[in-house]
């Protein structure tokens, strides 16, 4: 696909490869395994010497069409397709770490990702620090020897905490590590973070780049090298992959991102300027307020803002609780990139299986509340918010 289309035409034609049927709309493959001419022709493509198809843990066209347009968007070499967003992060981290490695990882990340690396990365003797994300500082004193990987979500889960990627790259690789930022939040559409010197961007499919809370999915993307040859080997051998179906689903997801990203901002904006101003909210965290800390660097690597607010209501959980189960309109799940608006409380769901002093080092309040403002006319999404704190 010619490089020079824009976004919007390259998320809905790129990636597609037609086969003899002559399909408008990418297929769907429900197979498991694929038909070789002969035997001399399996094992050429089993042993790489000729590209093909071979079983579905390896290679699958619709899985294809899905890594290659991702790939094109995020401006990667490759991408490998997983089966959901926590099993490409384990997937980065058995390819590309060993017993004795040393990991620093951002104190804001999703929940299930500390427990992740906590609970079980420790367990095979990979080292682990955490850092405040934008503090530089800290992620420069926290470069050992055997540090070979950064990871980091901007904007954060659900603080919406931004880190200088371009610094933290410089940093990364000046202490001999690759540098791994999880993008769900502002996907492609709005942040390249490869452009900025990161080595993998990981996915959570099941977010934005689906856009309707339909499937599981995950992704990572960056060189041939890293992803297509080192993560691509891991699912080969682990088979953490994604299902042709959730493939086309994302595929078709992603014919719409733009289009969807920027009326998530817009809304978002617009929600995150009224709480501002309401009296029963102490905080918002938005960086598209002009008061949120890294609203200047939003302005410099992101082109919106996203479609996450969060925001500190007057009062203690039970008080979060009730505006919460007082709306009427927004679902109460810990899902979010959805067209459905969504409505949590952090502290005891995305981050409630983290300890109570993990949640205050990473500023996870007991009166937080975050919503992913969905695609809905906006003032009804504000009314039911309104609803709530009343």
């Amino acid at each position: 696909m010619n490089d020079d289309f824009q976004f919007d035409t390259l998320a809905i034609r790129s990636g597609h490869d037609r086969t003899n049927e002559c399909e408008h709309s990418e297929a769907i493959f429900p197979t498991s395994s694929f038909v070789f001419e002969s035997a001399a022709d399996a094992a050429a493509k089993f042993s790489g010497d000729q590209p093909g198809n071979i079983y579905g843990r390896m290679t699958n066209p619709t899985v294809g069409y899905f890594q290659k347009r991702l790939a094109v968007l995020e401006g990667g070499e490759a991408c490998v397709a997983t089966s959901s967003g926590m099993s490409a992060i384990l997937a980065v981290i058995l390819a590309l770490l060993k017993a004795g490695d040393h990991i620093v990882c951002s104190r804001s990340v999703f929940g299930t990702s500390t427990v992740l690396l906590n609970n079980y990365v420790l367990k095979f003797g990979v080292e682990v620090d955490f850092v405040d994300l934008v503090d530089l500082e800290q992620w420069k004193n926290a470069v050992k020897p055997n540090t070979r990987l950064f990871f980091a979500e901007t904007p954060s889960n659900p603080l919406t905490e931004i880190v200088d990627i371009r610094a933290l790259s410089d940093i990364a690789h000046e202490g001999g590590a690759y540098l791994a930022i999880d993008n769900c939040f502002c996907t492609p559409a709005l942040q390249k973070p490869l452009s900025l010197g990161a080595d993998l961007v990981i996915h959570s499919a099941t977010k934005y780049l689906d856009g309707h809370g339909r499937c599981l999915g995950g992704a990572v993307v960056g060189s041939e090298e890293l992803v297509g040859k080192e993560v691509g080997g891991i699912l080969r051998s682990g088979g953490m992959v994604l299902s042709p179906f959730n493939a086309w689903v994302f595929v078709k997801g992603l014919e719409t991102l733009g289009l969807r990203m920027r009326a998530h901002c817009e809304s978002a904006l617009k929600l995150a300027l009224w709480l501002s101003e309401h009296p029963k909210v102490s905080k918002v965290y938005y960086p598209g307020l002009k008061d949120h800390p890294q609203h200047e660097l939003a302005l410099t690597q992101q082109t919106g803002f996203g479609g996450i607010v969060s925001f500190e209501v007057k009062g203690v959980r039970e008080d979060c609780w009730r505006v919460i189960d007082s709306t009427k309109m927004l679902s109460i799940t810990a899902n979010l990139g959805d067209s459905k608006s969504t409505i949590t409380h952090p502290a005891s769901t995305t981050h409630g299986r983290l300890t109570e002093e993990q949640r205050a080092e990473s500023g996870i309040k007991d009166n937080l509340v975050r919503v992913s403002v969905g695609l809905e006319s906006f003032e009804d999404i504000r009314d039911d918010l309104a609803r709530g704190l009343a």
